[in-house]
C-alpha cells in the first residue's frame, strides 16, 4: 500500500512531527506486521526519528545544524541562496523505514517521526508512505 500525505510548514527551518499521520495510514493499510517506509519529495527537506518528551531536542537539533551548517557560504548560494539547505537535508537523507509490529509503528516510547524543513516556509510537502506488510486475519500479503 502506498499513501502520500502533505505538510504545510512554518518557518524556514524546523522540524513538524508528523507521526500521527503516519499512524493514520498504518491503520488504514490493516497491516498487521512488516516495514513502513516514509520518504519526503523535495531536496531540501529530511525526516528523522527523535525525542518527542518536549520540543527541546528538535530546537537543538535544528541550532546544531545552523552551526554546522551556516547559510550564505555555499556556491550554491549564488544559484537560489539555500544552499545550507540542501546541504542540510542530505546529511539527513530524505527517507526513515520503520518496523510494523502488531499494527503499530515500531517506536519507542519517547521516539517521534518529524519532517525536517530546511527552505520553508511551505505550503506543501509530499511524504511518501509504503507500507510492505502482511494482514494476518486475512492471511494475505498487502502490497
Amino acid at each position: 500500500m502506498q499513501s502520500i500525505i502533505t505538510v504545510t510548514t512554518s518557518c524556514r527551518e524546523e522540524l513538524v512531527d508528523i507521526t500521527s499521520e503516519v499512524e493514520k495510514v498504518v491503520e488504514e493499510s490493516g497491516s498487521v506486521s512488516g516495514i513502513v517506509s516514509v520518504y519526503v519529495l523535495g531536496a531540501t527537506a529530511a525526516l528523522m526519528i527523535q525525542e518527542n518528551w518536549d520540543d527541546s531536542v528538535q530546537k537543538d537539533m535544528v541550532d546544531l545544524l545552523r552551526r554546522l551548517v551556516p547559510p550564505g557560504v555555499w556556491k550554491h548560494d549564488l544559484q537560489d541562496n539555500n544552499g545550507d539547505a540542501h546541504l542540510k537535508a542530505g546529511i539527513i537523507g530524505p527517507g526513515e523505514v520503520i518496523p510494523l509490529i502488531d499494527r503499530k509503528l515500531g517506536l519507542s516510547t519517547w521516539q517521534n517521526l518529524f519532517l525536517c524543513e530546511f527552505d520553508g516556509p511551505r505550503r506543501e510537502r509530499r511524504v511518501v508512505i509504503t507500507i510492505i506488510g502482511e494482514d494476518h486475519s486475512q492471511n494475505r500479503s498487502i502490497p
